[in-house]
């Protein structure tokens, strides 16, 4: 009997203990144990697994949990008595960005600060236990929605301290969806104000903490070490174009295979194969993102459901307000061809508007794009990157997008249509400023 599909589960021990549909990924845990690294950025698309795993990293390794590991018995991790000694041994804090959607500094700052009393407010036991002098309780005290700056951006080193007195260990912090805050930022005017609170915070935390054994981070995009992580020389990157962990997030095509076995629909691969893979991780290819995936086998139909999850409001953006070439290569792009571009995967938020590669990279991090080849312009010196739409999934969402841009004005859309089939690039170029002033008006 085909297993529930349980959709948007991001509790580990839920999808375990009621036995949902689940594909093991629990040797991530190995794999970053066995790395040694301080402190991992790691980068992938939305919907690709990073908060299960890293709450499965916290329900391994917190001491909360200690003596609890039977949801690991029936995978991976459990095979190696070493790890079984290892679970529940480390004191843990585990902080989500995700929820930081605001269009304001002051609004984003105080959600920012909000999650942080949340922290504190689950580890006040550490006031009963006469731990702290009278200096440590009031910091405690003053850690708040409304604190100063000085106090919020060491907030997560001190907790890091209190919990290695009690616990008599270093601290594992888990950051997840790191960078959510920073596009939001950028889309609404207040990326330099969020970048040096932000900097200062993860400054405290992840490079002068002498609390810290180890630390993930998690997000969509690699923001550029000038603007977040200037001062964090201890930083392991793995990036979409990385080979480390290449196999722990998403599913590979093997998997997918059985997956379809089991709901009877295997005989439907070739179709979820083109509009769902594409994605590719290092050298590691045919990856398929599991919303999808997850989707269709509880559900038979196919649709854009990983291209749906969002608002794509930033993609959205970067291309209705770029330059007539990014407009030109999204139409190459959407008739199936393919573009050259450098990458550079330090995303730099305030270069967006100006610099084309930026944009590129920035949708080659948010899965978008894919990459086909690499090779290097022996004239420059530059590394080019072949690259294409990800697959139907994500050409069906930019077809959309653009058609919303011209709801409402039908005449203006049929007439970009016909431009764009002409290749018409003046012409598809004047119906585009015309949209953008009827929206100012």
């Amino acid at each position: 009997m085909a297993r529930t599909v349980g959709m948007g589960i991001q509790n580990f021990a839920k999808l375990i203990e009621n036995r949902y549909f689940y594909v093991d990924k629990t040797d991530f845990i190995r794999e970053w144990w066995e790395s040694g690294d301080d402190v991992t950025l790691l980068t992938r698309p939305r919907r690709f697994g990073k908060t299960l795993n890293m709450n499965m990293l916290e329900r391994f390794f917190s001491i909360e949990y200690a003596g609890r590991g039977e949801v690991f018995e029936e995978l991976s991790i459990w095979e190696k008595e070493a790890y079984r000694r290892l679970q529940g041994t480390y004191p843990v804090i585990m902080l989500s960005f995700a929820s930081v959607k605001e269009t304001t500094f002051e609004n984003a700052r105080k959600k920012l600060c909000h999650i942080i009393t949340e922290l504190y407010n689950r580890y006040d036991h550490l006031l009963d236990r006469k731990l702290l002098n009278e200096k440590e309780m009031k910091f405690y005290q003053n850690v708040s929605a409304d604190m100063e700056d000085y106090t919020a951006t060491e907030s997560l080193k001190v907790m890091s301290g209190f919990l290695e007195r009690y616990y008599g260990k270093r601290v594992i912090i888990l950051l997840d969806e790191y960078d959510t805050p920073m596009q939001e930022a950028y889309v609404y005017g207040y990326w330099e104000q969020l970048a040096a609170f932000t900097r200062s915070l993860f400054n405290a935390t992840f490079k002068t903490n002498p609390y810290l054994e180890r630390a993930v981070m998690t997000g969509i995009t690699r923001v550029s070490r000038e603007s977040m992580f200037s001062d964090l020389n201890n930083l392991d990157v793995v990036t979409v174009t990385s080979e480390k962990y290449a196999e722990c997030f998403g599913f590979g095509e093997a998997e997918v295979w059985e997956a379809l076995k089991e709901y009877g629909l295997y005989h439907t691969r070739q179709k979820v194969k083109d509009w769902y893979d594409g994605f590719t991780f290092g050298t590691f290819r045919d990856i398929y993102n599991p919303w999808s995936i997850l989707n269709y086998i509880r559900t038979g139909k196919l649709s854009a459901y990983w291209a749906n999850t969002s608002s794509n409001s930033l993609a959205n953006k970067l291309i209705r307000e770029g330059s007539s070439e990014i407009k030109i290569s999204m139409e190459q792009l959407l008739k199936g061809g393919t573009i050259y571009r450098e990458i550079d995967e330090q995303v730099v938020f305030d270069q967006l508007e100006t610099d084309e590669n930026a944009v590129w990279s920035l949708f080659l991090a948010s899965g978008y794009l894919k990459t086909k080849s690499y090779v290097m312009n022996e004239e420059t010196g530059e590394d080019l990157y072949e690259l294409a739409l990800t697959n139907k999934e994500v050409q069906i969402m930019f077809r959309k997008m653009i058609k919303k841009w011209f709801s409402g004005t039908g005449a203006v859309y049929n007439g970009f249509i016909k431009a764009l089939l002409r290749n018409d690039v003046k012409s598809m170029n004047a119906y585009m400023n015309r949209v953008a002033l009827e929206d100012m008006m």
